[in-house]
């Protein structure tokens, strides 16, 4: 089993210049892979209370790092449009210094699926708009010039030029767990993101949570397999925090070391730790968050 690299979520909850620019500048000193951010426009609890854009918020800490990887998890198609999400990640692919990954997922049912107007997307629907989404922001990121008349989205001669540092494009982390969501990862993605198992009861366990991951990523192999890549070059990632054990195993190392040893032996090359927030659904120690991030990985690699 190879230890799994730790990485870190941090809201944007904050104004830069009350606790979120330390918060980034911090994730780099502790040494994680990298830092990600929710794309939405709100978000469940935090709704009525400050919330920012992820891009501008990622370009902030771009300038401020040197060795973090910088992330969305996830963006999704509820309010962005390929062509102007291209343009935006190939300026923030720029100013980082080629730092940059996209966690893209179809989006649900919350604030963001509604905010410009519209009526939530069918499943259906939701799931085909994934997959042209996808593909079309694909091409906008490795090809100068794009024109492309699709069902729900299309471009004219787009333009994305000088195109990413990263070649050919920035890396996907494509959220899914039906079977078009897993083929449209094995066809795009460099990774694949999970948060947890649909379907679970309230009071599933820890092991019925792990089988439906290890089943997770079973289908995932096999999707590989399907499109013509080897299962080990897809990069595996799980955001943490939504299992059944919640924050548990950010009370002390021991137990986080624990809950990743399980973890990355189902096959997750990459764990994701909420930065802890006082009275939300993120609440843990920071000071044993911190120790987390500076004993875990040693502990782990041995």
């Amino acid at each position: 089993m190879t230890a799994p690299t730790l990485s870190t979520v941090i809201l944007p909850h904050q104004r830069w210049s009350e606790g979120a620019r330390s918060t980034w500048v911090r994730a780099e000193e502790l040494g994680f892979h990298t830092a990600y951010t929710y794309d939405h426009l709100s978000w469940r609890s935090f709704r009525d209370g400050p919330w920012f854009g992820a891009i501008p918020t990622l370009t902030a800490a771009a300038a401020l790092t040197d060795r973090l990887r910088l992330g969305t998890l996830v963006t999704s198609p509820n309010f962005r449009h390929p062509v102007t999400l291209a343009k935006d990640l190939m300026t923030l692919d720029d100013v980082s210094g080629g730092r940059v990954t996209l966690g893209i997922g179809s989006g649900g049912t919350g604030f963001d699926a509604t905010t410009l107007g519209q009526e939530p997307w069918p499943r259906r629907e939701r799931t085909e708009r994934f997959e042209e989404f996808v593909g079309l922001l694909d091409r906008l990121l490795t090809e100068p010039d794009v024109t492309s008349e699709g069902r729900y989205y299309s471009a004219h001669e787009a333009r994305n030029i000088p195109g990413c540092l990263q070649l050919p494009r920035i890396p996907f982390i494509v959220a899914a767990t039906g079977p078009r969501g897993l083929t449209l990862a094995a066809r795009h993605g460099q990774g694949w993101v999970s948060v947890d198992v649909p379907g679970l009861d309230e009071d599933a366990t820890s092991a019925e949570s792990e089988a439906g991951l290890a089943d997770q990523l079973a289908r995932l192999r096999d999707a590989c397999v399907t499109a013509g890549r080897g299962p080990e070059s897809m990069h595996t990632v799980l955001l943490t925090g939504f299992t059944p054990e919640g924050t548990q195993p950010l009370s002390s190392v021991e137990a986080f070391v624990d809950f990743a040893g399980r973890h990355a032996a189902l096959g997750f090359k990459e764990l994701v730790l909420h930065w802890p927030i006082p009275e939300s659904p993120f609440d843990a120690d920071l000071d044993v968050f911190e120790r987390i991030a500076q004993e875990a990985p040693a502990r782990l690699g041995s």
